[in-house]
């Protein structure tokens, strides 16, 4: 099939791939804008880019998309079938989703209606899900509400983090569209709606979302911690300086009762309270301006004192 591909980051590599071994044309490549990036603010390139320019594809990053004459006069002159949508971080506008005859194909990863939104990898973790999965849709002009072309379930492992699940994801979500795409061509899939009742949300993160609140229950902080990497992590305040986790799990139980926020030293072990009389046992930890560490190192190095509390102010 002749198609445009639109998508920007990591997660939309193995669609792209897949698509071109599987001998569907690439007529043009869409992706953001090149952006600064980290403390020296040099330009980043999004990584669909750098592998559509690898394999000879044409790319373009236009700034804005839905008023723009020039691009749009670009895709009606390449007349696709089809136009895939990974990743891309832009709001379709109607007279792309009317354009090609099969419409706009977006891979969503996660079992809609479940999870619409920009991070629903994120948030399926952070909410305790133990399954989530993939999606290929028709995109309407809703948020993730148009109709479900096909799915399909993953576990997430207990260990799993939005950084590990991700790719899984995004192979089975590739996998996935290439089934998509011959299915609606010989017109052998149904297009069904979503169940409007059943939805949830996952908006883009913000910085606040990875603040700890103690007062609640290990489980959930955990969930959170596993959930909001790599941004915006799991953090909290120490010694009136952030603190950010990124390792931890369940403390058994008989360390004794901690109030939330509460740490205690177990010889090498650190420990802190959680709501409803749960604890978490910290494994790797990071305090403002420092490196990454290991628990051990920690209270080697900072030597904290007994009865003394985390996130003071953030419960």
């Amino acid at each position: 099939m002749d198609l445009v591909f639109c998508g920007t980051p990591e997660f939309a590599i193995p669609t792209l791939k897949m698509l071109v071994g599987a001998g569907h044309s690439l007529r043009l490549v869409v992706t953001q804008p090149d952006r600064p990036s980290g403390r020296g603010q040099e330009l980043a390139v999004p990584p669909v880019k750098q592998l559509a320019q690898s394999l000879g594809l044409s790319v373009v990053q236009p700034d804005k998309i839905k008023n723009n004459l020039e691009f749009r006069a670009q895709l009606e002159s390449l007349r696709p079938a089809a136009i895939i949508v990974v990743g891309y971080g832009r709001i379709i506008p109607k007279w792309m989703i009317d354009l090609p005859p099969h419409g706009n194909i977006n891979l969503h990863g996660s079992l809609l209606p479940k999870y619409r939104g920009a991070a629903p990898i994120q948030w399926a973790i952070a909410r305790g899900e133990t399954v989530t999965g993939v999606t290929t849709m028709r995109i309407d002009e809703g948020l993730d509400t148009g109709d479900i072309l096909l799915q399909r379930e993953m576990e997430i492992d207990p260990e799993d983090t939005a950084v590990t699940l991700a790719p899984r994801l995004a192979e089975i979500g590739a996998e996935l569209m290439l089934e998509t795409l011959p299915g609606l061509e010989a017109g052998s899939i149904q297009p069904r709606k979503q169940d409007h009742t059943q939805a949830t949300l996952a908006p883009i993160l913000e910085k606040e979302e990875g603040r700890i609140n103690f007062s609640r229950p290990a489980t959930e902080i955990l969930n959170l911690l596993r959930g909001f990497q790599p941004w915006p992590g799991a953090f909290t305040s120490f010694r009136s300086k952030n603190l950010t986790l990124h390792r931890a799990r369940l403390a058994a139980y008989g360390i004794g009762p901690l109030v939330p926020g509460e740490m205690k030293v177990a010889g090498q072990d650190l420990f802190l309270g959680c709501g409803e009389g749960t604890a978490l046992e910290v494994l790797e930890l990071q305090p403002e301006g420092k490196r990454r560490m290991t628990a051990k190192d920690f209270i080697h190095g900072y030597r904290p004192k007994a009865g003394e509390t985390l996130g003071a102010g953030d419960l």
